[in-house]
């Protein structure tokens, strides 16, 4: 109709103009008219520009790598629009809706549009925020549009089904009544009308995909059967994962015959999958900004303490704050490698970020349950380098700081999992006193033990360490080289682990840095 009027209204003024009348009120007046409609257009919540036209992708899931039960779980529900007539004759619901839940970075956009290809369907985007604004309505009246404009673009189309993709629905599926805002209620009730309401239709078919952060907060009426049907854990990969990733990201990478992807993929323990794809991207520039036509594996080394710690600074420590620097990352170091042999992969005092040096480890393997004694070796490494700094100087320094952040954070889990002194203990019911009595009688013991396992390496931090202030950075394979002499002649190094007591939960163990003074 909009066409019908505009071609309509443009013959008319150039018969006029052809009559030689005066056309510029009218072109005046029609002016006037079109920026009237654009702002109806806008106030009721339908943009001019259509921006949420229809986008075709080509992504296919052989190309999203790590998240093969994730990628199983889609695939069997998108079936459901693939082969509809089968899926009819066993009287089988079409699904509805699709949650994807998971934490930032871990391919819930990607597996969105892969599931457009895969489905050969209709695909609309959109996010939770574009739906709420302070005009009253405009949320809902947006909703409806969006699903209109999927069911006619399938008819135009000649498909039988559309996605709607929607990125952060956590923003509009919050729980009804949290806000004063009535907007908020208003469309969320849209949304659940248009996902399983009356007016709802079997032909063309749509379904919602979204995917969120905060799975926690959704209203119970959008998670029941019937709307989303489907909830799928995208979550951050196993080593598998990873190195699966890292090949995919590495396809178009000209590669040095010295990159050895499983030691990245182990390295990269607790990266997502934007991580690696920023870890090979950076090593890429590292190569270009050296001049280098291949990737070498120092250079994906050098991604990596980017990615996680950032750039390097233009900071220039002193030789006293570089000595000291390099003895307390070797404290970290040493203790590491005692607890458990290999893990150390990388040792640096270039300032990267708020850290002016830190230890890079890598686990044994993917951990999800943690020992007794894995979360006391942890808070004997962190406790390591500022006890390696007072066995030297006879005093500690401020840069310890976030370490001893996170020994304490280690000894409250010890608490709060039941795995103290105390025994188990209700979390919401402990006394503050108790809990900060426990903790503080955990690290002091800990510290202790430390302290005894760095004494018969006193006497050689410091040469090791004029070292590593010469090189800036050395790997794992030359500590060892170091250290395995000097501990072959100590007596009594405590190593392995013994398995007591399990927990499950999620630990860092990737670096243990000296951060900037305060």
């Amino acid at each position: 109709m909009k066409e019908w009027l505009l071609g309509i209204g443009v013959a008319l003024v150039i018969f006029l103009a052809f009559l030689h009348v005066n056309i510029l009120p009218l072109l005046f007046l029609g002016g006037l008219a079109g920026m009237l409609w654009f702002m109806m257009e806008r106030r009721n919540g339908t943009p001019a520009i259509a921006r949420d036209i229809p986008v075709k992708h080509h992504v296919e899931f052989d190309e999203i790598g790590g998240q093969e039960t994730a990628k199983r779980e889609l695939m069997e529900a998108l079936d459901f629009l693939r082969y509809r007539d089968r899926i009819k004759s066993l009287g089988i619901r079409p699904l509805k809706g699709i949650l994807l839940t998971g934490p930032p970075g871990t391919g819930k956009t990607l597996m969105a549009k892969a599931a457009a290809t895969y489905t050969d369907s209709i695909f609309l985007s959109a996010t939770g925020s574009e739906f709420v604004e302070m005009y009253v309505g405009v949320g809902a009246q947006r909703v409806r549009d969006l699903f209109r404009r999927a069911r006619t673009s399938a008819k135009k189309e000649n498909k039988d089904s559309a996605i709607i993709f929607i990125d952060e629905i956590d923003v509009l599926g919050g729980r009804r009544g949290q806000f004063s805002h009535q907007e908020y209620d208003q469309t969320l009730n849209q949304l659940l009308t248009e996902m399983d309401g009356m007016s709802t239709t079997q032909s063309p078919s749509v379904l919602l995909v979204a995917a969120t952060n905060r799975s926690d907060i959704l209203d119970p009426a959008l998670l029941r059967p019937g709307r989303f049907d489907r909830q799928i854990k995208v979550d951050l990969p196993d080593k598998d994962g990873r190195l699966h990733i890292l090949k995919i990201q590495t396809r178009s990478k000209p590669l040095a015959e010295n990159v050895d992807m499983e030691h990245i993929a182990r390295e990269t323990y607790g990266f997502s999958g934007a991580q690696l794809e920023a870890l090979v991207n950076e090593a890429a520039i590292i190569a270009l900004r050296n001049n280098g036509d291949k990737v070498t594996q120092e250079m994906f080394r050098d991604a990596v303490d980017k990615v996680l710690m950032g750039e390097k600074t233009g900071r220039k420590p002193t030789e006293e704050d570089l000595e000291r620097v390099a003895i307390h990352e070797l404290g970290h170091a040493i203790i590491s490698e005692l607890m458990r042999p290999g893990t150390v992969s990388h040792i640096t005092i270039a300032p990267r970020g708020d850290a002016l040096g830190f230890v890079r480890q890598i686990p044994e393997s993917d951990r999800y349950l943690y020992t007794l004694d894995h979360l006391k070796q942890q808070i004997n490494v962190a406790l390591a380098g500022s006890l390696a700094e007072e066995l030297h100087y006879g005093n500690r320094s401020t840069g310890a700081q976030n370490d001893f952040m996170q020994a304490s954070s280690l000894a409250r889990t010890l608490v709060k999992c039941g795995l103290s002194r105390i025994g188990i203990v209700d979390e919401e019911n402990l006394p503050d006193a108790v809990l900060d009595t426990e903790v503080r009688y955990i690290l002091a013991e800990q510290d202790k033990i430390t302290r005894e396992l760095l004494k018969p390496f006193k006497d050689h931090i410091l040469e090791f360490a004029h070292h590593i202030v010469e090189e800036e950075s050395i790997n794992g394979t030359e500590f060892r080289g170091w250290l395995d002499p000097i501990q072959a002649t100590q007596v009594g190094a405590q190593k392995g682990v013994t398995i007591e007591n399990t927990i499950n939960i999620q630990l860092p163990e990737t670096s243990h840095s000296l951060s900037q003074g305060a």
